[in-house]
C-alpha cells in the first residue's frame, strides 16, 4: 500500500492500533472518534483525518468497526512482517530497552553490540551481546534493517557511518545529537531531556499534552 500520509499521522496510527487491540480484547465491537478521543487525548477531529487518510474506514453515526479497523491498521502497518534489529550501546539505558518485547511492535532485536570486553558474550532477554568491532561482519551475514543507537553523543557519528556502510536502513536515535546520514537512510530521534522539559512546560501551563490540530 503506497498511501502518502503525514508523518505526524504516521506516529499516531501505531497509538490507534494499540488502543484498538485493548478493545477488542474486551469484546468491544465499535468505537467512536470522540471515545477515542477521551482514552487517547487526542482531539477527535484530529483522529478522524487521520484514518481519512486511509480512506472511507468509518459511518456517521456508527463509527468505526474495532475489529476491520485492526486488520486494516494491521497491513498498513505491516504488523505480520518482523523487522529485526540491533542495539548499539548497552549501558543503562541500552539494557534498559533490551528487556523491552518489541515483538509487540512488529519488530524483533536480533543483537546488542558494545565496546566493553566484559560484556561481550552476555546475554539480556536472551539477547546476545557481541563486541562492537565485530558490527560490520554481523551486519553482512543478518542484515538487519534498524539499529537502535544509545552510545555516547561522541561516538554517535562515526557509528552511524559504521552502520550506514554496512547497509542499515533505519536509525532510531537515543543521543542527543543530529546525525548526518544520506536521504535513503530514515532517522527518528527520542531526546528524552527535551520530551520532559515539553511535559513540563505543559503540566506549568495547564494545558493538555495530547497531540491536537496544532501539531499536524
Amino acid at each position: 500500500m503506497d498511501t502518502i500520509i503525514p508523518k505526524v499521522t504516521a506516529k499516531r496510527l501505531p497509538l490507534y492500533y494499540r488502543y484498538l487491540e485493548k478493545l477488542a480484547s474486551a469484546g468491544i465491537p465499535r468505537v467512536s472518534s470522540k471515545e477515542l478521543s477521551r482514552s487517547l487525548n487526542i482531539d477527535p477531529a484530529t483522529i478522524r483525518r487521520d484514518l481519512s487518510y486511509l480512506g472511507a474506514l468509518g459511518r456517521k453515526g456508527y463509527g468505526y468497526d474495532v475489529e476491520y479497523l485492526i486488520q486494516f491498521l494491521k497491513q498498513f502497518l505491516k504488523q505480520d512482517e518482523v523487522t529485526h534489529c540491533i542495539l548499539i550501546g548497552v549501558g543503562n539505558l541500552g539494557t534498559a530497552l533490551l528487556q523491552y518485547d518489541f515483538l509487540k511492535n512488529n519488530a524483533m532485536l536480533i543483537a546488542a553490540f558494545d565496546i566493553d570486553p566484559k560484556k561481550k558474550g552476555k546475554t539480556i532477554n536472551s539477547i546476545p551481546i557481541y563486541s562492537l568491532r565485530s558490527l560490520e561482519k554481523f551486519m553482512a551475514e543478518e542484515e538487519p534493517l534498524v539499529a537502535i543507537l544509545t552510545v555516547p553523543v561522541q561516538a554517535a557519528q562515526d557509528i552511524t557511518d559504521r552502520l550506514v556502510n554496512a547497509g542499515i536502513k533505519g536509525i532510531l536515535n537515543f543521543t542527543p545529537t543530529t546525525l548526518q546520514v544520506p536521504d535513503e537512510v530514515k532517522i527518528h530521534y527520542i531526546d528524552l531531556s527535551v520530551e520532559l522539559q515539553s511535559l513540563i512546560y505543559f503540566l506549568k501551563k495547564s494545558e493538555p499534552v495530547g497531540l491536537n490540530e496544532d501539531d499536524r
